[in-house]
């Protein structure tokens, strides 16, 4: 009897060297549980592939603009901040000079958009309305003070583009072209906005559906 309890304390203790050698001689702590981190409230989310997110929006008139209204037509979202030196450029000796006007007289809708908080850069009823007139757009600036539209289409940038088709698809969204503040790459300047709205009006597939767009940060509320 003495031997057999012998032997059993010899075998625990042998086992218990073995646990200590194969773990350093230290017991490993029970792992963490790991929770993803929640992304941050103010990063906009992008939409829902294939369709452009409705909205309703007060311009600088006083005039109220819903996207619904417009289906059936071709619609550009121009991402539109005029204190942005980018934006400055692209309507002053840039690309939104004449675009929108030569792509409206075939039937296109042009909309912009502000979606930078009350007292951000370019924000505000009276800055939007002189820089309007200064540039001679023939289309609306809409007002997105608490950035819920912004948010939805997952505007990052101004100027940030997006075309709409006459379905209601979001068929292209990205840069205004691929020369930012004019500075043209040794390929040539391509407006993708351009290629785009020729692709959808003869009925084509875009061929460059998405790009990185530039400009400067949309300046939302958070």
């Amino acid at each position: 009897m003495k031997t057999l309890s012998f032997l059993l304390v010899a075998l625990t203790a042998a086992c218990g060297a073995s646990q200590s050698a194969d773990s350093g001689g230290v017991a490993a702590p029970p792992a963490a549980a790991v929770t993803p981190a929640a992304p941050p409230s103010a990063a906009p989310a992008a939409p829902a592939a294939g369709a452009a997110p409705d909205f309703t929006l007060p311009d600088t008139e006083g005039n109220t603009v819903s996207l619904s209204s417009m289906r059936g037509k071709i619609v550009v979202l121009e991402w539109f901040n005029p204190g942005c030196p980018f934006v400055r450029y692209a309507h002053g000796d840039g690309p939104l000079r004449d675009l929108a006007a030569r792509h409206m007289a075939s039937g296109v809708v042009w909309l912009a958009i502000n979606s930078n908080a009350s007292g951000k850069q370019g924000s505000g009823l009276d800055i939007n309305r002189e820089w309007r007139e200064k540039w001679h757009m023939e289309y609306p600036v809409l007002i997105d003070a608490n950035g819920e539209v912004g948010r939805a289409y997952g505007a990052t940038n101004t100027p940030h583009m997006f075309i709409i088709d006459s379905r209601g698809s979001l068929v292209y969204k990205g840069a205004l072209d691929n020369a930012p503040l004019g500075k043209v790459p040794a390929e040539g300047h391509r407006i993708y906005v351009n290629d785009a709205l020729a692709a959808v009006s003869a009925g084509r597939a875009v061929e460059v559906a998405e790009t990185k767009p530039y400009g400067c940060s949309v300046k939302y509320d958070h």
